[in-house]
């Protein structure tokens, strides 16, 4: 009975998720972000003022990739988007990481390019975290 509870309880560890970034250090290395971005809510309620070069980060964990229709993505971005993928926090950190290199490997196209040139070498899931955390 024992090793069934074990079993158990190694099986549930094992598929939740190992994600967690921290929304606090997040908001701090997001001062890194606003110079492209801003968070704006539906509402109009400026929750980061920041530039308009990127698209606003308000709800954008679950939200589809290259789906703000106020934004003009560029090409590469726009095809992942048609295939219906969806910004999690574990994707958007890859993509702040190296964009270029996520889209690439997102749609095996050595030829995929992101007009988003800057790559945040760390904290990546702390800024996924807290747009996550921003939205709910």
């Amino acid at each position: 009975m024992t090793k069934f509870i074990l079993l158990g309880l190694t099986v549930a560890a094992l598929s939740a998720p190992a994600f967690a970034g921290d929304p606090a250090a997040g908001e701090d290395t997001f001062k890194k972000c606003k110079a492209c971005h801003s968070i704006i809510a539906p509402d109009g309620t400026e929750i980061q003022k920041g530039g308009r070069t990127g698209p606003n980060l308000y709800g954008i964990i679950g939200r589809g990739v290259a789906a703000d229709p106020d934004f003009s993505y560029g090409d590469s971005i726009a095809a992942l988007g048609a295939t219906g993928a969806v910004w999690d926090e574990a994707s958007l950190a890859s993509y702040v990481a190296n964009p270029a290199e996520y889209l690439k490997t997102a749609l095996g196209d050595d030829a995929a390019k992101s007009k988003m040139s800057f790559k945040l070498a760390s904290g990546g899931e702390d800024v996924a975290a807290y747009l996550a955390s921003v939205a709910q």
